[in-house]
Order: structure tokens, then sequence, then C-alpha cells
């Protein structure tokens, strides 16, 4: 069992390192600012060195129904007590059910999800075999939440208020809410989200690209430090930065320790 030295990163990104390079262009084509890494599995790891920090979850995205089987393969490859992998299936996928069930079968404590980029609006009923698999398998579910910079600000498929009925819905699947919640939609986590049985991280939602310090703390306490963790989403943002921007929401020591290790741990089966 790992020991709390530093930190575990719920919220990273990586990439095959033949396809890294085209698939980072390609995002930061939509992107106001430039990735700080090369998205590799090898610069996730640099970068988690640099940060202080344990264990990575490193998220994928199936963005094509045919990608789930060779993003559960190279998971398994790059699967260490470094970095775990959480892989993806895509709802149009022929039985995308099976496949989550796949993956828990191969030992892997989540799946990631993302509206926009596999195109689903987040409570619509499709979604439901796949919400209800992955609660049967006991999976963890990281969904982005909130606008993303690369589609229109009135993309409302990541929308809080989805997810909220998402959880209505399905009251038993464990979900990991990205962003602290929903990307430039903070009001609207905040009435829909904060205070219930859902799991907070806090990747984009903080400083210049998110709520102020104050707000962060007062949102967090008040849905319950046991219930958020700590997340970069590197590349997009170094971790070492991600750190110092949570260590200005002038939380106690006792807080930071949960944000930043406890409540990941738990999660993750640690």
């Amino acid at each position: 069992m790992l020991m709390p030295m530093s930190a575990i990163d719920m919220h990273a990104h990586a990439f095959p390192d033949a396809l890294a390079p085209r698939a980072v262009a390609a995002l930061e084509k939509a992107a106001p600012w430039q990735a700080v890494g090369d998205g590799t599995a090898g610069g996730l790891i640099a970068a988690m060195d640099a940060a202080d920090i344990d264990v990575a979850v490193a998220c994928t995205i199936a963005t094509r129904p045919r990608q789930a089987g060779g993003i559960l393969r190279w998971c398994r490859k790059i699967r260490s007590d470094r970095v775990e992998p959480f892989p993806s299936v895509h709802p149009d996928a022929s039985k995308a059910d099976k496949h989550v069930a796949k993956i828990a079968e191969a030992g892997f404590v989540g799946i990631k999800l993302h509206p926009m980029y596999q195109d689903f609006a987040a409570d619509e009923p499709r979604m439901d075999s796949i919400y209800a698999a992955a609660s049967e398998a006991g999976l963890l579910v990281t969904l982005h939440c909130g606008r993303d910079i690369a589609y229109p600000p009135d993309d409302d498929r990541a929308a809080p208020r989805r997810i909220r009925a998402v959880i209505e819905r399905h009251p038993s699947l464990r979900l990991l809410c990205t962003h602290l919640g929903g990307w430039q939609l903070w009001d609207e986590a905040d009435r829909e989200l904060i205070g219930r049985d859902v799991w907070l991280e806090t990747s984009f939602a903080l400083g210049e690209r998110g709520v102020d310090a104050a707000t962060a703390a007062d949102m967090i306490r008040r849905h319950g430090i046991e219930r958020v963790c700590f997340g970069s989403d590197w590349p997009w943002a170094a971790p070492a930065r991600a750190l110092e921007l949570l260590g200005q929401c002038g939380l106690t020591r006792a807080e930071r320790q949960r944000l930043l290790w406890s409540n990941a741990a738990r999660l993750l089966g640690y």
C-alpha cells in the first residue's frame, strides 16, 4: 500500500508516443493556450516528478467507436505504480456496456467520458446503459463537466444541471465531476452539484482559469472536503502550478492532506 508522501493527481492525460505530437497539436489549435508538456506517458511522469506527485490518473477519450479496444490495450501497457490509466468507451460502440464490464474485469478503477469529444449529452437516454454498467461494476466514471474551450460557449452537453439528472437516475454511480463541477459554469455547479453525492476535482478550476481562491475554498468546504480531489489536467496545465493555486485557497493542513491524498487513495482503492 502506498504511503501519503505528497499527492495524487486525479486528472491528467497521456497519448501513445507515436500519436502524442499530432494529438497535442490538433488540440492546441482550438485553445488560446499551448500545452505545457508533450502528452506522452513519459512526459507525464517527468511532470509528476517535478511537482512531487506520486500517482496520476491518465484519462483517455475514445473519440470513435472502434478506438475503445486499442485504448484498453494501451492502458494495460502503461499501467504502473505511478500511472493509473482510465480507459474509455464510445457511446456509439456496439455493446458499449459490455466493454465497460471488460474494463472492470481487466482490473481498472475507472473510465473517462467527455460529452463534447464523444458527441453525447451527459443525461441523454443512450448513456444510461453505460452508467448502469459502470455502477454495477463499481467503476468510477470521470466525466468532463461544464464548457470546453474547443466548443461554442452555448454547448451545454456537459452542463451541471445535466450531471444532476444523471446522478438522480443513477444514485449508486461513482461519479467524479471534473473542473469543480463545471468549467466556466461554476454558479450552476454550485446550485446543482455542491453538497450532492458526487466527487469533485480541482483541475482548471482555480486561479486565472477558474474561480478565485476564496470561492473555491467555500465550494470545497460546503461540498465536503472528503469528496474533493486534486487534479491538474496535464498537459494543459503544469501539476506544480495547479498545486500552487490550491495552496492559495487557505485550506488547513488536514484539509489539504485529504484533498491531495486521502480522498483519491480511497477512490483508487489504495
